[in-house]
């Protein structure tokens, strides 16, 4: 006999926070662009790239809940839009990486708007994927009971858990990145080259997003 627990208009709890919490342990741009920061810059940086990439998520659930997404869904010429501004986006990032000529290893050492900085390159990496809008119409809906009269606060609901195990998750890699990886940066020039292969990776992300067809 299964349990499916019914809270707030939803069904199937237990298996849409297990389901969740196995899409946010696969690797993506916002587990690189996390990977990145811890390794480089300690475990404040990957905390504060992890909150802004959380933020993002958060106006994707909204704007799901609202309906709002559902135009990237039905519009090609707005998914075409949003695709080439997040990819533009990700290139311009791994760029950045790539020109970087120096290694900090503490983030107590950069100017104060640097934390600032990395929290809004994780809202906009995150914020400007079109993919995530179109993957929260696609996979929270599975999860709401089709005769809820509160169909908007279950879908904020599930959409709140979801962005909270992501949150934590992308903490947690944040300090394995710092433990096991920021000690590398110590060096500059191995701290050089660890932004200049994630920001390989950030530019072919990128590319890829550019590429990619609505499913």
């Amino acid at each position: 006999m299964s349990y499916n627990p019914v809270m707030f208009g939803t069904h199937d709890l237990l298996l849409f926070i297990i389901s969740g919490l196995l899409l946010n342990i696969t690797p993506g741009v916002d587990f690189i662009y996390v990977l990145s920061r811890g390794a480089a810059q300690g475990f404040r940086a990957g905390v504060w790239a992890s909150l802004g990439i959380g933020a993002g998520c958060f106006v994707h659930i909204v704007a799901a809940a609202l309906g709002l997404s559902a135009i990237l869904a039905t519009s090609a010429m707005a998914f075409t839009v949003v695709k080439w501004i997040g990819a533009a986006y990700l290139v311009y990032v791994g760029i950045s990486m790539l020109r970087s000529r120096a290694s900090v290893t503490q983030i107590d050492a950069l100017p104060q708007s640097s934390a600032s900085k990395i929290f809004w390159q994780g809202f906009l990496t995150n914020v400007l994927n079109p993919k995530v809008a179109l993957f929260f119409l696609a996979f929270v809906p599975q999860f709401i009971d089709a005769a809820s009269p509160t169909k908007v606060s279950a879908f904020l609901f599930l959409g709140v858990i979801f962005n909270l195990n992501g949150t934590l998750w992308n903490i947690f890699v944040a300090w394995i990145s710092a433990r096991l990886l920021g000690h590398l940066g110590a060096a500059s020039s191995v701290g050089v080259w660890i932004n200049r292969t994630l920001g390989a990776f950030f530019i072919g992300l990128g590319v890829k997003l550019a590429l990619s067809e609505r499913t």
